[in-house]
């Protein structure tokens, strides 16, 4: 089965929005994330206002007609945002590194593939869609701790885990992109 990916940089994509919202809904109110559906209809409330970000940068795949994946990136204001997960980040990096290496750098918000694609590169196919015209290849993403499968699949993508946060299982992660140059600078864990 292939997909055809397509890369949108405006309010193009706001015509899929009801498509984006049901592969959100397959990909994220199921385990390991069981979000409610209310997180989807925020997704989609928010994309009308995300399209408008410097840098944003969407990949949707279809197969047969039908929105199967997509991931949305936009570059990272400076100062660095204080809302969502952000104050995690920061503490998590440190004032220097969050702002050295987050600041400017292309930020992954949403990966998301329906069950039925999982497995088949799709994913994969979409991150790179979306950042491979990063600039300088700075790119990163954050995730949960409390699934390892989707940690798994940053790693096997080449990506760098650039926080370590306790190991109760609880928390975020920041992932710094294949090409990041500040990969080999991230602490290893202990």
């Amino acid at each position: 089965m292939t997909s055809d990916i397509r890369v949108h940089r405006d309010a193009g994509l706001l015509a899929y929005t009801e498509s984006l919202r049901s592969v959100y809904v397959a990909a994220f109110c199921a385990p390991p994330w069981n979000e409610d559906e209310k997180k989807a209809d925020e997704f989609a409330s928010r994309l009308p206002a995300n399209v408008r970000r410097p840098g944003f940068t969407a990949a949707a795949a279809a197969r047969d007609g039908d929105v199967v994946g997509f991931a949305t990136a936009w570059t990272t204001p400076a100062p660095f945002p204080t809302d969502r997960c952000y104050p995690q980040v920061a503490a998590g990096l440190g004032p220097g590194h969050t702002a050295d290496w987050l600041c400017g750098a292309l930020e992954i918000d949403e990966l998301a593939v329906r069950p039925t694609a999982r497995g088949t590169g799709l994913a994969g196919n979409l991150l790179e869609a979306v950042t491979q015209d990063a600039p300088e290849g700075r790119v990163w993403l954050l995730t949960s701790v409390q699934n390892p499968r989707a940690m798994t699949f940053y790693r096997r993508q080449g990506w760098t885990q650039a926080t370590h946060p306790s190991p109760d299982g609880r928390g975020i992660v920041v992932f710094l992109g294949p090409r990041h140059p500040a990969r080999s600078l991230a602490p290893l864990p202990l």
